[in-house]
């Protein structure tokens, strides 16, 4: 059988939550929107529950006001944005963190400190040099070039106090959270949903996913991961039951992966990496750093964090980590 015609390897939770269970609602309506956010599309599926005092419309909203408050914060295309003003302030400058800010640069330097640098949110000089911001690039840069942003970037370089939420400018330092950000806006737009009564439900920004409780019908939401052109495995669909997906891939837009250690675009033998977790910021950000790993590096890393990870490589080779395994 084709790669199209064969049946999917299914990928499920080690653990049922028994409320989202008990809460499944079998005529309540499912519900779609979609948008545009963070250079990328967002799209929500949510089972509307009868009892509900919102309507579509100000569900649709509220999503937009809240995905709209996040890129006001963390854009790196938004000259007006905290990110942006942060980037350009002078050293000793300190910021008061608002909360979101404040939650993506905790996780982002923790993993960048488990990841031996290989996630980095203090990446921005060399991103905006490589031409992979809103700054488009010419030419490729030369060495030297290469060397002064380096010299520039770091995430040890970052003065958080994470008691009082601030963070200090030590000079030249840009931040780009592109590799963490969106995936925390999925958590952010499903946790909102939760609040306003909507338990269950599927959050999709640029293909990072996070799926909440159940369908109306009994069934998990159901995510598959897509293939590599070259990889010719049955699709890996994973019941998206209280758990998260974010990939990190080039063979879609070809080599936009940098090594922060290096400076230089990755150009080792992975071409995809996707990691299922219960947080989408943490997929989002350990996609990242597995993707500007080696592969033996990469594996080392997700067995230490247990990490339910796939990792393919340019000839179509696929390896699971143990923990994405066990969810087979």
């Amino acid at each position: 059988m084709s790669d199209a015609q064969a049946a999917p390897r299914i990928a499920v939770p080690l653990v049922i939550d028994l409320a989202a269970l008990e809460s499944i609602d079998p005529v309540a309506r499912v519900i779609s929107h979609h948008g545009a956010t963070m250079g990328t599309t967002w799209q929500v599926r949510a089972a509307m529950p009868p009892s509900l005092r919102l309507d579509e419309a100000q569900v649709a909203a509220q999503i937009e006001a809240r995905l709209d408050s996040i890129t006001r914060q963390m854009s790196h295309w938004d000259a007006g944005s905290l990110l942006s003003r942060f980037n350009h302030a002078p050293a000793g400058t300190v910021f008061t963190l608002p909360h979101d800010f404040a939650e993506v640069m905790a996780r982002g330097l923790a993993i960048a400190e488990a990841s031996g640098g290989a996630f980095d949110p203090a990446i921005g000089r060399l991103t905006d040099l490589w031409g992979l911001g809103p700054n488009p690039a010419k030419n490729q840069p030369c060495p030297d070039a290469v060397a002064g942003a380096l010299h520039d970037c770091g995430w040890q370089r970052l003065r958080y106090d994470a008691a009082a939420s601030t963070l200090t400018q030590p000079g030249g330092v840009w931040l780009d959270l592109s590799g963490i950000a969106k995936g925390y806006a999925v958590d952010a737009i499903a946790d909102l949903l939760g609040g306003l009564g909507i338990g269950h439900a599927l959050v999709e920004i640029g293909g990072e996913c996070s799926g909440r409780g159940m369908r109306p019908d009994g069934d998990p939401w159901w995510v598959d991961i897509e293939n590599p052109p070259a990889c010719t495995q049955p699709p890996l669909r994973i019941a998206m039951h209280q758990l998260a997906i974010a990939t990190s891939g080039d063979y879609l837009r070809g080599a936009h992966t940098l090594d922060p250690r290096s400076g230089m675009p990755v150009m080792h033998s992975t071409t995809a990496v996707s990691v299922v977790h219960r947080s989408c910021m943490i997929a989002d950000a350990w996609a990242t750093a597995l993707g500007a790993l080696a592969l033996e590096e990469a594996q080392d890393k997700a067995r230490a964090h247990d990490l339910a990870a796939r990792i393919v490589d340019r000839s179509g080779d696929e390896w699971l980590s143990p923990a994405m395994q066990s969810m087979m």
